[in-house]
């Protein structure tokens, strides 16, 4: 069975990572948050996993390879729509998206979507 906290709590590790990404998070990303969260089931979960994220100060390339390896061990989940969404939102929320940023979503997309189409390939022979 999946661990529908534990991806929320990802979550938040990932929206921790990409307002991280330029090494500041901004008064502009944390209102795209805060907002986005506000109105999810879920919101407050990851709200907590993303501020215990910057109380603790990781590193950003230490959070990224632990959060797509839990998610790639979770599987496909309409989720990650919702995840693609608010990263989007928060790269933005600071004078664009940079290039850092941007590579992070796209690598996050890419990476998922390549484990699943050969989790869905091995299901399927």
């Amino acid at each position: 069975m999946k661990d529908i906290r534990k991806l929320y709590e990802t979550f938040g590790e990932l929206i921790y990572v990409i307002a991280m990404i330029d090494g500041v998070i901004q008064p502009e990303e944390l209102k795209v948050i805060e907002e986005k969260l506000s109105d999810h089931p879920w919101g407050e979960d990851i709200k907590w996993s993303f501020d215990y994220e910057v109380s603790r100060g990781s590193t950003v390339d230490e959070l990224y390879k632990k959060v797509i390896s839990y998610c790639k061990i979770h599987g496909p989940d309409p989720e990650f729509d919702f995840l693609i969404d608010i990263l989007e939102e928060v790269a933005k929320a600071n004078d664009g998206v940079n290039s850092e940023e941007q590579k992070l979503i796209d690598n996050f997309s890419k990476d998922l979507l390549e484990k699943f189409k050969m989790d869905l390939s091995e299901i399927t022979q």
